[in-house]
């Protein structure tokens, strides 16, 4: 008989949706204002009696949210026009980006002005959920290889030995209970380098630009990068009177930290500690002075962090003393250094930002020239917008964590009847009792304008 029970294929079954779990985000999409948005900015590119309207084929993202790589895939939403509603042919999408690319800025300022003034709605919306809850926002600055597997515009050998482009980004963090929202993408050739500081500072500015107004200067903002940002000229960038940003950044070990490190006595060493408060019992941290901060902003702080490397890691020529050596800098004073250097490893929650957002449209750049895949990118930010805001919006516990692909696979019936279209989603699928209580969740939610 066999380990699988046998079953008739049949292809005439009708009002059957798959993506189901995707109407969490079509009604996000509805209560932010997500779709209102964007059509108003890129009304200057709506031609004269068009049917499709640029902002609703921009917004159609959502094929990038369930998992597609590329335009043409958009096709998954034209199937279900009874949950996505009237989605645009595939040359009429290919013809829209091509004019929007063709605009260069100006088209990319009008989608990020769209986003950001969403952004500080969503905000307002989610209150004690909000990454800004606790007063203040971090922003976590990190680089991306995409490979190319063919000849892009910009494409060049990266510095791992793969072909394609190296791009920067920006990911608001939600905290341990949340996942993370990205403010900045900045395209760059596969050759550019990992500190340039003139990409850093273009990053930044566009990450600022995302955030409310309140957060683009001052203590409350954050911005945390490992040491291709710890360069001279980004540090005083960050610092500079008049921005005042609290920052967390990496530190290249040279050869001075080196040797300083090696003269720190013993008693100078406190323990690290985790993230659930217990003290690391195998590192220690400490801070330097003296004339290893000349040149550098006045309230900046160097902190060292010694680690007794895991059995059978190899040691690096930085590293000291059989002990693994890392560095930071940060301006913030007042707090144990123990905790900034926790502070500063969590740093590592943007990997799963970067992660996530290859299964959302990051594996690989589908279009030829920079200036379209520039918009890829935007297309893509929005998707992972949709995917953090649902989360904060509707979903409370485990599930504000889970990986997008887990509700997005669910299967339901459209059901048309008395005016009605009522979507119901299979009983026995284990995450529905998930998908029914987030849009009760969204419900109450006041509609935009």
């Amino acid at each position: 008989m066999g380990s699988y029970p046998p079953a008739l294929v049949r292809d005439d079954g009708r009002a059957v949706v798959s993506q189901a779990g995707a109407v969490l985000l079509v009604e996000t999409v509805r209560k932010v204002g997500l779709d209102q948005a964007i059509s108003a900015a890129l009304a200057p590119w709506r031609r004269p009696r068009a049917v499709h309207d640029p902002g609703k084929m921009l917004v159609d993202a959502l094929a990038v949210a369930l998992g597609s790589d590329c335009l043409a895939d958009v096709a998954m939403l034209r199937a279900e026009p009874g949950v996505f509603g009237l989605v645009a042919s595939d040359p009429t999408v290919s013809r829209l980006i091509g004019t929007l690319a063709a605009s260069g800025e100006k088209a990319l300022t009008a989608i990020r002005a769209a986003r950001s003034e969403v952004r500080k709605r969503v905000w307002e919306l989610a209150g004690e959920r909000a990454p800004d809850a606790s007063g203040q926002v971090t922003v976590d600055l990190d680089g991306v290889l995409i490979v190319a597997h063919s000849d892009k515009q910009d494409a060049a050998p990266t510095w791992k030995k793969t072909y394609g482009h190296h791009q920067l980004m920006g990911f608001v963090d939600h905290g341990p209970q949340g996942t993370g929202e990205p403010v900045a993408a900045h395209l760059r050739p596969g050759n550019a380098g990992s500190n340039t500081a003139a990409d850093h500072i273009t990053v930044a500015r566009l990450a600022l630009a995302q955030l409310p107004k309140k957060y683009r200067r001052g203590r409350r903002t954050l911005i945390r990068c490992d040491s291709a940002g710890g360069t001279h000229e980004f540090v005083a960038w960050l610092a500079r009177r008049g921005r005042w940003l609290s920052y967390s950044v990496g530190m290249v070990i040279t050869e001075g930290i080196h040797e300083y490190v090696l003269k720190i006595p013993a008693s100078a060493w406190m323990p690290a500690v985790e993230s659930d408060g217990e003290v690391h019992d195998r590192a220690w941290v400490a801070e330097l002075a003296g004339d290893l901060l000349d040149g550098w902003p006045q309230s900046m702080r160097l902190i060292v962090r010694k680690e007794r490397p895991h059995p059978g890691a190899q040691l690096r020529i930085t590293d000291a003393d059989g002990m693994r050596i890392t560095c930071f800098a940060t301006n913030t004073l007042n707090q144990p250094i123990a905790q900034l250097e926790l502070r500063h490893r969590l740093r590592a929650r943007a990997e799963d930002r970067i992660r996530a957002a290859r299964a959302t449209g990051l594996r690989n750049l589908p279009l030829h020239d920079t200036a379209q895949n520039q918009l890829w990118l935007e297309i893509v930010q929005i998707a992972l917008d949709l995917l953090a805001w649902m989360p904060m919006l509707a979903l409370a516990g485990r599930p504000r964590l889970w990986e997008p692909r887990r509700l997005r696979s669910a299967a339901g019936q459209l059901v048309t009847t008395s005016r009605r279209r009522i979507l119901r989603l299979a009983r026995h699928w284990p995450w529905t009792r998930e998908i029914t209580d987030a849009l009760e969740r969204l419900a109450p939610l006041p509609n935009p304008g």
